[in-house]
């Protein structure tokens, strides 16, 4: 097996009032053929992809993994939420996220809350882009069926069959990508990735060899 590296470290955005928590993983020998960035839900963090082991398969898969807490969660709880329109959070964020570290153009993975970040940046900055991994994000009724169709992204959709909330509205709305192609995790809840680490990573690699 291809041996791995793995730190931590932390991010100021210029929107933040204190710096961001992000792990990372990338193969020890520095050689290194996309860039992942990793957000998560409300009751998760960064931690979940280190516990699951995605942050240690992405890296032995030749990839540059972060895995960001985002603002007011994980170890970033002192950092405020950027200033919201709605209930969306600016496209700026990530993109910042994206420059700073020097991730772009990266593969977003973006379960449930943090739709609200990725979403926007998707729809606003999607050169900034190589692919999209959707987990049952919030907010995808925020935008149109032709604002999706406009959007040339590679994407995997993904959700759990027992999801019946958040899984079945956002693969309504996040079928209308233009490219995109859908992984259903059989008798997984919403933390898919958590029901079934095995499935979520064999998708998850599958997709990344086809871009």
């Amino acid at each position: 097996m291809s041996a791995v590296k793995m730190t931590e470290g932390s991010v100021q955005l210029q929107g933040c009032n204190a710096p961001l928590f992000y792990r990372q993983s990338q193969p020890a020998s520095g050689d290194v053929r996309m860039s992942v960035l990793l957000l998560h839900g409300i009751r998760f963090s960064s931690e979940n992809w280190l516990s699951i082991g995605t942050l240690d398969i992405l890296a032995k898969a030749g990839c540059r993994a972060v895995a960001i807490d985002l603002p007011g969660l994980g170890q970033s709880k002192q950092a405020l939420a950027p200033a919201e329109v709605g209930e969306l959070a600016p496209a700026g964020f990530l993109k910042e996220v994206c420059e700073q570290l020097r991730l772009s153009p990266a593969v977003v993975i973006s379960p449930s809350l943090s739709g609200m970040y990725s979403l926007p940046f998707l729809h606003q900055h999607p050169a900034l882009l190589r692919a999209y991994v959707p987990i049952a994000p919030i907010c995808t009724d925020k935008f149109t069926a032709e604002q999706y169709r406009s959007v040339q992204v590679p994407s995997l959709i993904v959700y759990g069959d027992q999801d019946t909330q958040l899984g079945d509205v956002s693969l309504r709305n996040l079928s209308n990508l233009a490219n995109g192609s859908v992984a259903v995790m059989k008798g997984a809840g919403h933390a898919c990735y958590l029901d079934d680490p095995d499935a979520w990573h064999k998708a998850l690699t599958d997709f990344l060899n086809s871009l």
